[in-house]
């Protein structure tokens, strides 16, 4: 049987509660709340046999990026193919389910191919553009990350449900491929259709970020982080950014107490918690503050994503982390990024192209070994946003990169590669410091 959702598409679903339901799971996601699997649950209660409930379970279990669940991700792959075969399914649904096959087997632009066809036919799937929104970040392709969402844009307003959360998205792409005016001005929309909207509210501190608006970004993530209160560790996030405006303002003391109060307050394995916690601590490093044994805790947490390898973005900064504190285990961790490059997946051609060679260099740099890291860097420059991650975010391997060409008194290099930071970012506070380095 079918029932329409909040917009109007048609779901193969036991009925209209349970349709509801997986309405209400989709908002929770859309949100970066905590209690999207809660509401997942209660969708699948209702209904433990909808074919696209089965589904979102097998996207959502990927999207923690932890290999040893892959095998669960299959797990709800079967049992909604097995849904499908016994109820019938439409052929949105059908994509859905080849796209989860696609991404189980590694192949992300199989199931971004997926997910485009379904949006050309169905703008309003927000599972659909926010799980190709993810993967275009995650691939390093501003263009695709602005234009996935401005190509569905049409097919939405204010009327219809979650139009706030699709604006936030287009905010962020927009950030992403340097429209910062156009960027602003939808993502400050969004946050006032939603102000628990944090998408949106970490594309405002973004567009700040990148045009050194300091005072602007504090104030803004002032006004808004306490509001994020549902959230799920995305607002850990939030604060990061919080982070990056002090140490532009030299605070770097203040920015080691939110580390401790807000950013790292418990020991966990996420990957984004264990990627903001460790570039933190590098930029504070960097900036000549003392950060005691915190390398250690995430170097324990690091261990175990040896020969894991879901994210090359994430695995650079595990090898951080375990360069930092367990350089044995930093070793093997290298090793394991090399054997991973022979693959064929996704992620196994990115580690192949620049990944195994950033998380190298990484460990290189951390034993002063700069010269071989400039050497397998930067050739491949190039290609580092393949990695994926934002602007920000990669703005770390930048910074490394031009502290080992000064550690390395490669000064013409070093020069080089400040002027392009001082270009994208003409008044930073950062590389006024890197250029009195220079020139002494």
């Amino acid at each position: 049987m079918q029932y329409a959702d909040c917009r109007g598409l048609p779901v193969t679903i036991a009925s209209a509660e349970a349709a509801s339901a997986l309405d209400a799971t989709l908002a929770a996601y859309q949100g970066l709340r905590a209690d999207t699997g809660d509401r997942l649950k209660e969708a699948l209660a209702l209904d433990p046999d909808c074919p696209l409930s089965l589904t979102t379970r097998g996207y959502f279990i990927l999207l923690f990026a932890v290999k040893p669940l892959a095998a669960k991700a299959r797990e709800s792959l079967a049992a909604a193919e097995a849904a499908a075969a016994k109820r019938g399914v439409s052929e949105r649904e059908r994509r859905h389910l080849a796209a989860l096959k696609a991404w189980c087997a590694g192949h992300a632009e199989g199931a971004l191919a997926h997910w485009e066809a379904i949006l050309a036919e169905h703008p309003r799937d927000v599972l659909a553009i926010r799980l190709a929104h993810f993967w275009n970040f995650y691939i390093g392709d501003p263009l695709k990350l602005r234009d996935s969402v401005a190509r569905v844009l049409p097919g939405w307003d204010d009327t219809v449900p979650g139009y706030g959360f699709v604006l936030g998205c287009h905010a962020f792409g927009l950030e992403e491929s340097g429209d910062y005016a156009a960027a602003e001005r939808a993502g400050r929309r969004a946050v006032e259709i939603n102000p628990q909207d944090a998408w949106a509210v970490h594309a405002v501190a973004h567009v700040l970020e990148m045009q050194d608006r300091t005072d602007e970004g504090v104030t803004w993530l002032d006004r808004h982080i306490p509001g994020l209160a549902g959230c799920n560790n995305f607002r850990f996030h939030t604060t990061w950014h919080r982070c990056l405006f002090y140490l532009e303002r030299g605070e770097g003391v203040r920015v080691l107490e939110l580390y401790d109060r807000e950013v790292r307050t418990e020991s966990t394995s996420e990957y984004l918690d264990i990627c903001n916690a460790t570039s933190l601590l590098w930029r504070l490093e960097a900036a000549g503050i003392d950060v005691g044994n915190r390398w250690a805790e995430l170097a324990k947490q690091s261990v175990a994503r040896i020969g894991d390898h879901s994210l090359v973005f994430a695995d650079a900064h595990f090898a951080l982390a375990l360069a930092a504190a367990d350089p044995g285990n930093a070793d093997r961790f290298v090793a394991s990024a090399k054997q991973f490059a022979g693959g064929t997946d996704t992620q196994a051609r990115v580690m192949n192209e620049i990944g195994a060679a950033l998380c190298a260099a990484v460990v290189d740099c951390r034993r002063g070994e700069y010269g071989r890291a400039l050497d397998a860097l930067l050739p491949r420059r190039a290609v580092l946003r393949t990695i994926g991650g934002s602007h920000a975010q990669r703005d770390l391997f930048e910074q490394m990169l031009i502290l080992a060409a000064l550690a390395d008194c490669r000064k013409s290099v070093a020069a080089e590669l400040l002027a392009e930071r001082r270009r994208q970012r003409p008044n930073n506070r950062l590389n006024r410091s890197l250029e009195a380095r220079l020139a002494s």
